[in-house]
């Protein structure tokens, strides 16, 4: 997706359907779901412009597949990564691989050692099935660094674990404990 517009669109969506759809006067349901014509309304009284077919192309070109259409394609979604406190998707339950990642920037390192990982203003902590996705993540924060999140031992001792549409792992926290 490296067209500018197609950018803009999807960093607008991330911002408005993940963290702050009060701010165009739109509403989600519990499942973080919003009808595509309230979207594009809300969006142009706020002075961003959209239609049904720009979206179409953000959810089918982002390699993240941060956005999910519905089977019939009037309601959107994010996939996760919600804030807004309207949001409480019903992830179903999964087993994790025995590792999965987490990517961060290293200025958060200290911090993380002493107290794990936490969601904060997010519902979930997010994870990677992969290093290199995991590294991408990070430098979007500054410096990256990769952090080994041992799953399989958390989710014996009895954490619950969760899997995105677009394949991102969920969890509540991460204990120190499970980092290496």
């Amino acid at each position: 997706m490296e067209d500018p517009k197609l950018v803009r669109t999807s960093k607008y969506l991330s911002f408005i359907l993940r963290h702050a759809p009060e701010t165009i006067g739109l509403k989600l349901d519990n499942d973080g779901w919003a009808e595509v014509e309230e979207l594009i309304q809300c969006a142009a009284e706020a002075g961003m412009r959209l239609d049904a077919g720009i979206i179409g192309e953000v959810v089918r070109t982002s390699d993240k597949k941060r956005f999910t259409l519905s089977h019939d394609g009037l309601r959107i979604r994010a996939a996760q990564g919600h804030s807004a406190a309207s949001v409480n998707i019903r992830y179903a339950e999964a087993v994790p691989p025995d590792v999965l990642y987490h990517g961060t920037a290293t200025r958060h390192i200290e911090s993380i050692r002493i107290h794990g990982l936490v969601s904060g203003a997010r519902h979930y902590v997010h994870l990677s099935s992969d290093e290199a996705t995991a590294s991408r993540v990070g430098a979007r924060h500054g410096k990256p660094i990769v952090l080994t999140v041992h799953t399989g031992s958390m989710y014996r001792a009895g954490f619950t674990f969760f899997q995105a549409e677009n394949g991102v792992w969920l969890t509540s926290r991460v204990p120190a404990e499970y980092l290496g």
